[in-house]
């Protein structure tokens, strides 16, 4: 299965719009606090990262949850971020589930993550939901929402969302119990996985909206992609995608968006689909979670 997962990758899809879709990077929980040094410590992994997006020339834009960079090695790592040229937004300071928090207790946390990165060049008013949880009610969410606007705020949307997370901790799991790990069909795995929840994104935009966006991929700052965002990268590009900044990503009209859906948030393109009442049949809820990978990952010995 493995093999055939390796030719997968490699072939065109079929069907591929001549029309380039567009893609910007953006990287979710640098953390320095909880760093898990096996195989890359955490200098090792941030320049790798970063190498990787100069390679491409690609601008990203990093949400930041600060009590995990809330010291002085945090914010060397951050400042290497906002020098390079990439954005940085808001991801709150503790990573709180919006649902099963307060609207006091999530406003007054927004506040301190954003102390914790004002102060940065690159720091834009932008604001990522943990978990893209946005509220369990509609006072909850619209009270955050009126918050949030007030303080300047756009959201940090995403468009295609992804489980890597899932694939990391299996990734360092193994690593951590059966050395040493082949880490070729972790990454064809991951590959794959990402393009088919690229795919299905793309084409629901297309199909909900009418027209194509500017995508922003969410990843996080975890040992998977300090290995492997080189192919991912390369991969999209094999595949026709435009590579773009995340800037100009975030000027799509489509992330000025409000969905009137509860609960709110997941995939900004999910939502808007959501809305409409017309694509039940193509969402699943929560849009992604390791949950859906794992049966394959148990497959193939992952």
């Amino acid at each position: 299965m493995i093999a055939c997962l390796l030719i997968w990758i490699g072939a065109p899809a079929p069907g591929e719009s001549a029309s380039a879709s567009e893609l910007a990077v953006t990287v979710d929980d640098i953390d320095i606090n909880g760093e898990d040094a096996i195989l890359l410590n955490l200098d090792a992994r941030n320049q790798a990262i970063l190498s990787s997006l100069r390679h491409s020339n690609l601008k990203a834009a990093l949400f930041v949850c600060g009590m995990r960079v809330d010291n002085p090695e945090g914010k060397k790592h951050l400042l290497a971020w906002s020098q390079a040229g990439h954005l940085i937004g808001n991801h709150s300071y503790s990573h709180l589930y919006f649902p099963r928090a307060d609207v006091e207790q999530f406003s007054a946390d927004v506040l301190r993550g954003e102390r914790v990165i004002e102060n940065l060049p690159q720091f834009r008013k932008l604001f990522r939901f943990p978990y893209l949880k946005e509220g369990a009610t509609l006072e909850q969410r619209d009270r955050m929402r009126s918050f949030l606007e007030s303080r300047g705020y756009r959201p940090g949307y995403v468009t295609i969302d992804t489980s890597d997370w899932a694939i990391d901790a299996r990734l360092r799991q193994k690593l951590r119990t059966h050395p040493p790990v082949d880490l070729e069909p972790y990454k064809q795995f991951y590959l794959a996985h990402v393009w088919e929840r690229a795919s299905y994104y793309d084409q629901l935009a297309t199909d909900v909206l009418g027209r194509d966006v500017k995508h922003t991929l969410l990843i996080h700052h975890n040992l998977l992609n300090a290995l492997f965002l080189d192919d991912l990268l390369r991969m999209f590009k094999a595949r026709g995608w435009k590579l773009m900044n995340a800037e100009e990503a975030f000027a799509d009209p489509v992330f000025s968006t409000k969905p009137d859906i509860v609960p709110a948030g997941e995939s900004i393109i999910w939502a808007i689909a959501k809305e409409t009442g017309r694509f039940d049949a193509r969402l699943r809820y929560p849009a992604e979670d390791g949950k859906y990978e794992e049966p394959r990952m148990n497959e193939l010995g992952l």
